[in-house]
């Protein structure tokens, strides 16, 4: 009663409002569900879900997107387990389940999902797979802490041999289909990865080089971001997909995928640099002094002192770029007919079966989800690096 006086009834006014927007809250989570558990028409997704995950990828070869998945799964936890120096963590086990819980609840929630509506024994197979994947890449990560050894590889090896076996699983999945079997939520998360992998660095370079002492490094760097920032991604889209082929010959010209990632890798890339830029503004004067005063030249000042401040700082905007261009994947769809997820689900409603009943609601809630939980997972990410780096604190 003392905490709800002191945030919800302070003062008649205050009080009004609690009561008004309680009552909508109430209502609108009422409505949603109702719509999940009762109203909802879900044999449309239980029909197509391979359609909406993969779609028209060969049914034969569906076992290299899976240990495609699982060759992620493993690299990633390997890779964010690999600390050469020792970790503490005094926590008891309570609070180490409930943080895992927090960060991968909603992935195996939605995994839990998904194997219900696919039915049959095999997603149960391929989740336990991802699991011994995750578990197995955490072991081979701790290896680098326990053994001496194995600590002595350098950093930039060690990672190359991690990041091997999802590469080949990859480089094996385009030799036995073509990307234009490719589609559904597998090539918005592909497109995604691809364009942040790419866009990070060439972004970086951008921003130092619009800071560049040189005249010429400057202004193309700077005609550069600005050109790109000045157009909406959706025209540039179009014309890939559309003025491309006024200049470069049909035969030659590369497929809708390819050009989907070049331009959000060109258009994600501009972005980035303008947010490192102002990372790098906001590193003190005193710190580039410091390492001039060591007796530092430019690059190594740069490299080692003031751009990983800049990283560190500008965390939260780097992730909210990366979400954004995770959401625009969609727009490949509309501009390039990639048959991405958001595609598919509207296409699944002119089904014979499902043609004019108003499947389109659970269709786009299914979509929504998707992309809600994949988004989701990043910004709690980057909350925790936030708060591991100690962004925002002295």
């Amino acid at each position: 009663m003392t905490w709800m006086r002191r945030n919800l009834f302070r003062s008649w006014w205050d009080g009004i409002l609690s009561l008004v927007f309680g009552a909508l809250a109430v209502y609108v989570v009422w409505a949603l569900v109702n719509f999940v558990f009762v109203t909802g028409r879900w044999e449309i997704i239980e029909v197509n879900l391979t359609l909406l995950l993969v779609g028209r990828f060969p049914a034969e070869e569906l076992w290299l997107v899976g240990a495609s998945i699982v060759g992620l799964a493993f690299w990633i936890s390997a890779a964010s387990s690999s600390f050469t120096q020792p970790v503490e963590n005094k926590r008891p086990w309570g609070a180490r389940i409930l943080d895992a819980v927090q960060r991968f609840g909603l992935l195996a929630g939605l995994g839990l999902l998904l194997i219900v509506l696919a039915e049959g024994m095999t997603p149960i197979y391929w989740a336990l797979a991802i699991v011994g994947g995750i578990v197995a890449g955490r072991a081979l990560g701790a290896t680098r802490r326990a053994f001496a050894w194995v600590g002595k590889i350098p950093a930039l090896v060690w990672h190359a041999l991690l990041i091997a076996a999802p590469v080949t699983l990859i480089a094996l999945t385009l030799t036995r289909s073509t990307l234009d079997s490719w589609g559904g939520f597998l090539i918005n998360f592909y497109i995604a990865i691809i364009s942040i992998v790419l866009s990070f660095p060439l972004g970086v370079l951008l921003a130092l080089g619009r800071r560049s002492t040189l005249p010429i490094v400057r202004l193309l760097s700077t005609t550069y971001i600005e050109l790109i920032r000045g157009a909406p991604l959706f025209v540039l889209l179009l014309l890939a997909g559309v003025a491309l082929e006024f200049f470069v010959p049909v035969d030659l010209a590369p497929g809708p995928i390819f050009r989907a990632v070049t331009v959000f890798t060109l258009f994600t890339a501009a972005y980035v640099a303008e947010i490192v830029r102002g990372g790098l503004q906001s590193v003190a004067k005193g710190q580039t002094e410091a390492g001039k005063a060591l007796g530092l030249n430019t690059s190594k000042v740069t490299f080692l002192i003031t751009l990983p401040q800049a990283l560190r700082n500008v965390i939260p905007a780097q992730i909210g770029q990366f979400i954004s261009l995770f959401k625009d994947t969609t727009l490949a769809g509309a501009a390039l007919s990639v048959l991405e997820v958001l595609n598919i689900g509207t296409a699944i409603t002119k089904q014979d079966d499902f043609l004019g009943q108003g499947y389109i609601y659970e269709s786009l809630a299914f979509v929504g989800l998707l992309f809600w939980v994949g988004s989701y997972v990043m910004s709690r990410e980057s909350q925790r690096l936030e708060k591991r780096l100690g962004v925002g604190q002295r």
